[in-house]
């Protein structure tokens, strides 16, 4: 599989880039399993490069997750958390994620996941460096370990047409891992998926993340279509969308979403304030490569408040 990807927004820019992948199906039970590379360059002088492996074996009694992430983020923020300031800033992003699942009974499964990244944020000039420092926000280098219970009865990973996921996790952070700070993190992750008319799918998707004693940098982000990821950050967040992927030919369906999040506690309080409430809303239209994987060309358009807004070209479902 060959795939060209590019996307567009106003705080990273233009981005141009490739993934190329191989497609195995080890048994007939198990789901697609997919090794991959996806390389790609944007229009700040950002450059990124990861590695994957998502796996089924074993009449998909056992998964497998590998993911190895390399590159430069520079960000170009007009409002960085609110503060109404600009700001430049250069992420330097090192990663590494492991996550195993073996199915127990039926459609749950339990598992392990280990992380370990050297992250970094960088401001590009004297005055971002500064405000950085101020807000706390210097990156941190963190390793942990963690549990996952896990829920998927979806008919295929990719383009499910019926069947829900249910995804807790957890990562403890330990300096005696990698790292100077001792924190937690918690993330609960629900996707359901109805099947009606002639091949459309209504999908309802529902995320949190819970932080405990995090540095500033590790912070719980707004993860919906529209925002750039790390510019608006809490100590906790909790979103909701509603898709439809309406299919108006043989390899050709059509997406219209809309959703919400919510950053929440410590300094941020709750979610009846404009200010800590993200909507976003968004269309986009999709080409199916590879039918009986369920493997999609995706483009899409979202918007968001305040002026956030992203086009983009990529494999798969946003979820």
């Amino acid at each position: 599989m060959l795939l060209p990807t590019f996307s567009n927004n106003p705080k990273l820019g233009t981005s141009l880039g490739v993934l190329a992948g191989y497609l195995r199906k080890f048994d007939a039970q198990s789901q697609v399993s997919i090794f991959g590379a996806n390389a790609q360059y944007t229009s700040t002088d950002s450059a990124t490069a990861v590695m994957f492996a998502r796996t089924s074996f074993g009449a998909d009694q056992h998964r497998l997750m590998v993911l190895a992430v390399g590159g430069r983020v520079r960000n170009d923020y007009d409002d960085f958390l609110g503060t109404g300031v600009p700001l430049q800033s250069e992420d330097r992003i090192r990663a590494f994620v492991a996550r195993y699942l073996y199915r127990v009974k039926d459609n749950w499964f339990v598992g392990a996941q280990a992380l370990a990244t050297n992250y970094q944020i960088v401001g590009q000039a004297a005055l971002d460096d500064e405000l950085l420092g101020l807000l706390g926000l210097t990156g941190f280098a963190a390793g942990g370990v963690g549990l996952v219970l896990y829920h998927d009865s979806r008919d295929l990973q990719d383009a499910p047409k019926q069947g829900w996921v249910f995804n807790f996790n957890s990562v403890a952070y330990r300096q005696n891992i990698e790292g100077s700070n001792d924190f937690e993190m918690y993330r609960l992750d629900y996707r359901h998926f109805w099947s009606h008319g002639d091949g459309h799918v209504l999908a309802v998707h529902q995320s949190n993340q819970w932080t405990r004693d995090a540095p500033p940098a590790a912070s719980a982000p707004v993860l919906l279509r529209g925002y750039t990821l790390g510019e608006y950050l809490g100590k906790s967040m909790s979103s909701i969308e509603v898709e439809e992927r309406h299919r108006f030919a043989a390899r050709w369906t059509a997406t219209f979403f809309a959703g919400v999040a919510c950053l929440y506690g410590g300094s941020r309080g709750g979610c009846s304030g404009s200010n800590n409430l993200f909507p976003t809303i968004g269309a986009g239209v999709q080409y199916i490569l590879k039918p009986a994987q369920g493997i999609v060309a995706n483009l899409e358009a979202a918007a968001g408040k305040d002026g956030n807004k992203a086009l983009l070209f990529k494999m798969g479902y946003a979820w």
